[in-house]
């Protein structure tokens, strides 16, 4: 089981949403037995002294252990007494969700291979299609326009429902939000140019590709654009591999619009990217402060601006503090979502899984992000990447 976590925001009841943000790597925690992992970078409690996620838990414990008393499930008992507290970020997953959770970690999810985008006038279309998925055999291509979705129009809906809906785990598909299974249809309604048609696809479990590098060739020298979607397993190691093969002189543009965070240790590499070691942020456990630290070696002279909007989230607003703190990056875009706090996960009698809040992170200026979010150095919406790539040639990258 994964130790602290980072979630998204919660979907319905204060569920998390399809992709759970753990805190992975940096505080090991046998939940399941109640003892610190032996990885644990800050050493076991106090003697006598238990985990955090054990002391957070026992509420929620007593009232699955006390279900049968009132005629409830474990799960539901839990999840009752997780949401009778302050705490908007806490829930309780059966062992089916978090499992789930835990293969989006490792980039891993259901769905046809397609990434979509908003067009101004709101028509959906096709923004990529990934190599051997459902949509790549159909022949869809991007630029094509998704009309409908199983019968609905998705026009001027939200880029996220369109999403689920294609993933199948949009509530009125599936009401326990949960990913369909593979194999199950969804029957698109395309369009290009005049011709419109339909077609039926079946989703599969497919690797996702969290980071995408692109050069911009029309400056001189060129700009790498990095997007980076979500800190999964390896996410940190791809940004750095794409700094290293950045060309003499040419600055990055990383894009972390609409990146709901992740695995806090991808962040933490994805900083070593940009940073020769020194602080990336603090988190508190239970009073206690611990230092999250870069790793020597990063590339400290190349330009840097970093994209971000209401979409960035969590592990993603860490990197992105981290990175305007030290002063490596100039931050471009709106203010980021503002999650900060920091959940542990602890299995429960009947196998559910409760994610409760035990503490917070702080940038290394101490900035408290939870709830405040990061406000960037320069704000920019329509045009934001245009305006991130004028202040790179600014600061000398592809000028």
């Amino acid at each position: 089981m994964p130790g602290p976590t980072l979630s998204a925001p919660p979907r319905g009841v204060r569920r998390g949403a399809a992709l759970t943000l753990v805190f992975v790597g940096v505080l090991a925690v046998g939940a399941a037995t109640g003892s610190w992992g032996a990885d644990g970078r800050e050493g076991p409690p106090a003697a006598g002294e238990p985990p955090p996620a054990r002391t957070a838990a026992r509420p929620v414990e007593r009232a699955a252990a006390e279900s049968d008393d009132d005629g409830k499930s474990g799960t539901d008992a839990a999840a009752e007494a997780a949401r009778s507290g302050t705490d908007q970020w806490s829930a309780v997953y059966t062992a089916r969700e978090y499992e789930g959770f835990e293969q989006a970690l490792n980039g891993s999810y259901v769905g046809v291979g397609l990434t979509t985008r908003r067009t101004g006038d709101g028509r959906m279309e096709v923004d990529g299609v990934q190599s051997g998925s459902p949509a790549e055999r159909a022949g869809i291509a991007p630029g094509d326009r998704i009309r409908t979705i199983d019968g609905v129009e998705v026009t001027g809906r939200p880029v996220t429902e369109v999403v689920a809906r294609l993933r199948g785990d949009e509530h009125s598909v599936n009401p326990l939000g949960l990913a369909a299974t593979p194999g199950t249809p969804v029957r698109l309604g395309l369009q290009r140019g005049p011709e419109q048609w339909e077609r039926t696809l079946h989703r599969q479990r497919l690797v996702a590709e969290s980071v995408e590098v692109t050069r911009l060739l029309d400056r001189d020298p060129p700009v790498t654009r990095i997007k980076a979607v979500a800190f999964t397993k390896g996410t940190g190691e791809r940004i750095r591999r794409a700094v290293r093969a950045a060309g003499p002189g040419e600055g990055i543009l990383l894009d972390l619009r609409g990146n709901s965070g992740g695995l806090v240790a991808e962040a933490v590499t994805a900083a070593s990217a940009f940073l020769d070691g020194g602080l990336v942020a603090t988190y508190d456990v239970r009073g206690r402060a611990h230092p999250l630290e870069a790793e020597a070696g990063g590339d400290t002279a190349r330009p840097l601006v970093v994209l971000v909007d209401g979409g960035t989230m969590s592990a993603a607003e860490l990197l992105t503090g981290a990175l305007q703190d030290r002063g490596r990056a100039v931050v471009v875009g709106t203010r980021t979502f503002g999650k900060g706090s920091v959940q542990m996960p602890s299995r429960l009698p009947g196998g559910a899984v409760a994610e409760l809040t035990v503490g917070h992170y702080r940038t290394p200026h101490g900035r408290t992000v939870d709830g405040a979010g990061i406000l960037p150095d320069l704000a920019a919406r329509g045009d934001a990447e245009q305006r991130a790539r004028t202040v790179l040639s600014g600061l000398g990258g592809g000028s």
